[in-house]
């Protein structure tokens, strides 16, 4: 996660397509790509893309930027609260027996199907919903984002956010525009109602890793990829993400 608008490798995290892909939204992986590893995390820095191709995942770790927004312990720690006792309800999603189906398969060391396949059909499940026009407004927006049009896509999200609160797909795609928008505070906002909606997002889970990077909070961002690694054992390169973090202090300043 970072400022990825003109960056279509980066794009990819949180669920935003390329514009190349069009109006199918392609494979939506976490945010580290083939290889990556941590250069250097802390209060000013930032988790920004590595200029490879676009059918390539995810980010490098490298020092950029002050943030904008700061996120306060409270809110970091709510979301982390979230991941180590998830809700006990049933995620608020449709077509809920396939998604279950989909991530025992995920689940396991060697599906019999490949990864990406697996993980194409649950993002596709995440990603639609039972009224076209949701469907529609949610294309919009995530055509919008990806041409860095955020004013355009933010009244959109919020719009359909309204309209139905209990699409975790919604929350999750607001929250990647205001991680975009270096508005961290209100990301985890949202990441805190994807969660509440649907646990297993592993694409949040490593969004808000990647936030707790920013700001320094290795322990965090550790515990999250390891969270997500652990529903999604196929994400490449986040293993060894996770083995660098554990070399470095736990908090920086």
């Amino acid at each position: 996660m970072s400022v990825w608008a003109d960056d279509p490798a980066a794009q990819r995290a949180w669920a935003m397509p390329p514009p190349e892909e069009g109006s199918s939204f392609g494979r939506q992986g976490c945010n580290l790509p083939r290889g990556a590893r941590v250069q250097s995390v802390g209060p000013a820095s930032s988790a920004l893309p590595a200029r490879e191709s676009s059918r390539k995942r995810g980010v490098s770790i490298v020092r950029a930027s002050r943030r904008k927004v700061s996120p306060s312990d409270p809110s970091i720690n709510g979301v982390l609260g979230l991941l180590l006792e998830p809700a006990s309800s049933t995620p608020a999603v449709h077509a809920q027996r396939r998604l279950d189906a989909l991530f025992r398969e995920l689940a396991k060391p060697e599906p019999s199907r490949s990864p990406d396949a697996i993980e194409d059909l649950i993002w596709s499940l995440w990603i639609s919903h039972p009224q076209s026009d949701a469907e529609d407004t949610m294309a919009a927006a995530v055509e919008a984002m990806s041409a860095g049009a955020l004013d355009l896509a933010r009244p959109m999200l919020d719009r359909l956010i309204a309209q139905h609160p209990d699409w975790a797909e919604a929350w999750n795609k607001r929250a990647t525009l205001a991680y975009l928008e270096r508005r961290d505070a209100d990301a985890l906002g949202d990441i805190t109602e994807v969660l509440r909606l649907e646990p297993r997002h592993f694409g949040a889970i490593a969004g808000f890793g990647q936030i707790c990077l920013r700001h320094g909070r290795v322990r965090e961002a550790r515990a999250a990829f390891q969270i997500a690694l652990r529903i999604n054992p196929h994400i490449e390169g986040l293993g060894e993400v996770i083995q660098d973090l554990a070399a470095l202090p736990r908090t920086l300043h």
